[in-house]
């Protein structure tokens, strides 16, 4: 009896020393789902674009100026007499508005109020933070922004959805500080 209890016994051990088989993985990551969400935010992108060119087609009032970073704007009001338009760390006093693109008002100057901030210093949505350095003091711009100049595919947890494109006017009220790097490098 204790022979055959030894062996079970050893048999047991030798069975559970055995490493165990590694296990396969039940799939392959190919990059479909990257490729499938680039061209889903393409897709988003041209149809954004599609109804603010629907926009500004309709619009013969104002002329429209294309930015190097993927909106449309126009000047409500228009300094001729400076030249000096914000730079990183300069500090700035604005004014702005959302809306939607139907022109549906998101948020008011009023509710927003007058915000001081330090250029390309502090977390405002894109299309504010490169539309700001196109100003000069005392401009009014209104800019429409695709969602990615907005607020992108989060929203602002509060009134601005998931992927909404804005139109937004905004005044730079006063360049209250101007950094030393750009006193420097201004022509």
């Amino acid at each position: 009896m204790k022979r055959i209890l030894l062996i079970l016994f050893l048999t047991i051990l030798a069975v559970s020393c055995n490493e165990p088989e590694p296990r396969k993985p039940v799939s392959r990551k190919t990059g479909s789902f990257l490729r499938e969400s680039i061209e889903r935010n393409k897709d988003l992108l041209r149809k954004e674009e599609t109804s603010i060119k629907s926009i500004i087609d309709k619009d013969t009032t104002h002329t429209y100026l294309n930015s190097s970073n993927g909106y449309w704007y126009y000047y409500n009001v228009k300094n001729t007499l400076s030249s000096y338009t914000p730079k990183t760390d300069d500090v700035v006093m604005i004014n702005y508005n959302i809306r939607t693109l139907e022109n549906d008002t998101i948020y008011t100057n009023e509710e927003i109020g007058n915000i001081k901030f330090k250029v390309d210093k502090e977390d405002y949505f894109p299309g504010l933070r490169t539309g700001i350095k196109l100003m000069k003091k005392g401009e009014e711009i209104t800019f429409l922004f695709p969602s990615v100049m907005g607020y992108g595919y989060h929203g602002d947890d509060h009134k601005i959805g998931t992927n909404q494109p804005l139109i937004s006017t905004i005044k730079l009220i006063d360049i209250i500080e101007i950094a030393k790097d750009s006193l420097n490098n201004e022509n």
